[in-house]
C-alpha cells in the first residue's frame, strides 16, 4: 500500500452519489483507485498548485503572443505608411513655376525728341524711349514697329536686343516719312508694337507712350508733310 491517500476533490467538485452511499454511515469512507483521466486525478485537478501553475503559463504565453503579434502588425504599417510616404509627391519636390509673361514685367516709357544723326534722310525724326525689366529672366525685343502706313521706323540698338531684369535700356526709334497722305495729320493715342521673347512666351504687345508723345508725334508729322516744307528735315 502506499502512503499517498485518495485526492481531494477539486473546488466546484463533488462526488457522485450511489444507491449504495446513499445509505452509507456518515463515518465511512469510499476508496476508490487514482487513476489519471478520473475527474480527482492530479494531472487534471484545477486547484493543484502544479494546474494552477500551467494555466498561468499558458496564459502568460498566449498575452505573449497577443503583444508579439501587435508589435509585428504595427511594425508592418509603420514601414507601409513610410513606404507610402517617402514615394508620394511632396510640394517642395515640384516643378518650378513657370515665369512670367514678357508684357506683365516689360515697361516702356517716352523720354522726348531728339536730333537726327547728320545725313538722314528728308522728313526723318528720332525719339528717345526706355525700355525696362522687372523681374524674371532676360527679356529680348525682336521688332519694334508703329501702326501708320506710310511711316517708317527703325531702332538703335537695332533689334533684336536683349534687357536683363532690374535694368533699363534707353533706345532711340527714328522714323521717316514715306507717303504723306497715309499718315494722320494729328495723332490721339499712337503706340509702338513690340515683339517681346522670354523664356515663357513671345508676344507682341502694343505700348501707348502718352501724351507728350502724341503731341510730339503729331508736330513731327506736320512739318515733314507741310506744303511749303515738304522737303523739310526736322532737327
Amino acid at each position: 500500500m502506499s502512503g499517498v491517500g485518495p485526492v481531494e476533490p477539486g473546488e466546484g467538485t463533488h462526488a457522485w452519489e450511489t444507491p449504495e452511499s446513499a445509505h452509507a454511515p456518515a463515518h465511512a469512507s469510499v476508496h476508490a483507485p487514482a487513476h489519471a483521466d478520473a475527474p480527482g486525478a492530479l494531472g487534471t485537478d484545477a486547484s493543484t498548485p502544479a494546474a494552477r501553475l500551467l494555466r498561468g503559463l499558458v496564459r502568460r504565453h498566449a498575452a505573449h503572443r497577443r503583444a508579439a503579434s501587435a508589435v509585428l502588425a504595427t511594425a508592418v504599417l509603420l514601414a507601409g505608411g513610410g513606404y507610402l510616404y517617402a514615394t508620394r509627391p511632396h510640394d517642395t519636390e515640384q516643378a518650378a513655376p513657370e515665369p512670367p509673361f514678357p508684357s506683365q514685367v516689360v515697361d516702356v516709357s517716352y523720354l522726348g525728341e531728339v536730333a537726327v544723326p547728320p545725313g538722314a534722310r528728308p522728313r526723318t525724326f528720332a525719339f528717345d524711349i526706355v525700355f525696362g525689366v522687372e523681374s524674371g529672366p532676360p527679356v529680348t525685343v525682336t521688332r519694334l514697329a508703329q501702326p501708320y502706313l506710310g511711316l517708317s521706323l527703325t531702332s538703335d540698338p537695332r533689334a533684336p536686343f536683349r534687357t536683363k531684369a532690374g535694368s533699363a535700356r534707353k533706345v532711340v526709334i527714328t522714323m521717316r516719312v514715306t507717303e504723306c497722305g497715309k499718315v494722320p495729320k494729328n495723332v490721339g493715342l499712337p503706340f509702338v508694337d513690340v515683339t517681346l521673347r522670354n523664356a515663357r512666351a513671345i508676344q507682341v504687345h502694343s505700348f501707348i507712350l502718352g501724351t507728350r508723345y502724341a503731341h510730339d508725334l503729331s508736330e513731327a508729322l506736320q512739318v515733314a508733310c507741310s506744303n511749303d516744307s515738304g522737303n523739310h528735315q526736322n532737327t
